[in-house]
């Protein structure tokens, strides 16, 4: 297994210190906050410790409340909200320094066989003929406010080989586009046969690029560029069928607005043999600078 993978793993090992209370530590991120992504996996993690094996999520709803410390630990507590026969569901809150930083509802249900649609899923390229992230973000060195921020970049996404089908939004700055982006993603390593593990990974790296095409569309770099500030305001998503984190996921992702100061990122994940897996919404503040 990669080594970092490995400390992303023990990342998402929370340490039990009473019933329903579970303790995290935080991981360097590009920027002096913490990762969203590993804020809402850790939240997961905590409500999935306190509901029958045999419950599976099948969605969350949550909010973040204000900016993490990277230096401080995280305790997230976990109210009991329902316990059904179908369905479970668990509130759990993030706190630190006294103060709540999130909010999660999460939501699992038994297994249970009913009717069966889905949306097709769109065409992309076989993510093996695509660039990894070591070969494409030198390319774009030169357009971010500091050059440190590749190597950043590459430590923080190193348990996951996260691919990008068409540029991403600091490789066409000033070139608005169509509001789509597709990432292909998967973890660096075999992965233990823990749903609720594969469900965990999924959501850390789903915060990730969601938004890229809000900036998109405006010809935005992103924060590593200095032209948009910003940050996540809600995250929500909804498990569909069975998915593997270390097998190959496609990320098509969408933004169909941006007002206000906030910009709203939608987008579908399915499984390279085209099984739609996931639906995540999220909305979150894109500013341009003063």
């Amino acid at each position: 297994m990669h080594k970092a993978l490995d400390a992303l793993l023990d990342l998402l090992d929370l340490e039990q210190i009473e019933e329903d209370i579970f303790r995290g530590v935080s991981r360097s991120a590009i920027i002096p906050r913490v990762f969203g992504g590993q804020v809402a996996a850790q939240a997961l993690v905590a409500a999935g410790r306190t509901v029958p094996e045999d419950c599976l999520a099948h969605s969350l709803h949550a909010y973040f409340l204000r900016a993490g410390d990277p230096g401080a630990p995280i305790v997230y507590t976990v109210d009991r909200i329902r316990d059904g026969r179908s369905f479970t569901t668990r509130r759990v809150v993030a706190v630190q320094h006294g103060q709540p930083i999130f909010h999660l509802s999460a939501s699992f249900q038994t297994y249970e066989q009913g009717l069966e649609h889905q949306a097709p899923m769109p065409p992309a390229p076989d993510p093996e003929t695509l660039p990894t992230a070591a070969e494409m973000l030198p390319r774009y060195a030169d357009h971010f406010l500091d050059p440190g921020v590749v190597d950043r970049m590459l430590e923080a996404r190193a348990a996951v080989d996260l691919r990008y089908v068409d540029a991403p939004p600091y490789g066409s700055i000033g070139e608005p586009r169509e509001p789509r982006s597709q990432v292909w993603f998967r973890t660096n390593g075999k992965l233990a046969d823990d749903p609720l593990l594969h469900v965990c990974l999924a959501t850390y790296v789903s915060d990730m690029t969601l938004l890229d095409s809000v900036l998109l569309a405006h010809g935005r770099g992103g924060w590593a560029t200095g032209d948009v500030v910003g940050a996540s305001l809600d995250h929500a998503m909804w498990f569909h069928r069975p998915f593997r984190a270390d097998e190959w996921l496609l990320y098509d992702q969408e933004s169909p607005s941006a007002s206000g100061g906030r910009g709203l990122g939608q987008a579908r994940i399915y499984t390279q043999d085209g099984r739609l897996a996931i639906s995540v919404i999220q909305e979150g503040v894109v500013r341009v600078p003063r």
